[in-house]
């Protein structure tokens, strides 16, 4: 979660957030990467996995995240929500949630590759 804090919050960019919810934009895509990215830094000193592993856990990963993104955009947008609207919060702790479970699905897959 630390991990999903810092390409979340700290690393995403105006253009990042500001274009998620257009399908197959640049910027959507760059924020998944980013993730994907990180996400082996984290795992692989604690759990290495094969290749094959990991590369199915980044383009899951990736899938996942892209589109949890772009649903939680469409909600939004679609509603006309903003920060001062009850549904805004719940979309986005909804798409928090699934990013967590999404990282506990692959400490679960990590935790069964290594038994």
């Amino acid at each position: 979660m630390c991990k999903h804090a810092v390409a979340d919050f700290y690393l995403q960019s105006a253009y990042q957030y500001l274009n998620k919810g257009s399908y197959g934009h640049p910027g959507g895509i760059e924020h998944s990467a980013i993730h994907v990215a990180l996400t082996p830094l984290v795992y692989l000193v604690i759990a290495p996995a094969s290749l094959l592993l990991a590369l199915i856990i980044a383009i899951s990963e990736f899938l996942l995240h892209y589109h949890i993104d772009w649903l939680k955009e469409q909600v939004t947008h679609r509603n006309g929500w903003t920060a001062k609207d009850r549904g805004f919060w719940y979309a986005l702790g909804t798409d928090q949630l699934l990013h967590g479970l999404t990282y506990l699905v692959i400490v679960g897959v990590l935790i069964a590759y290594a038994v």
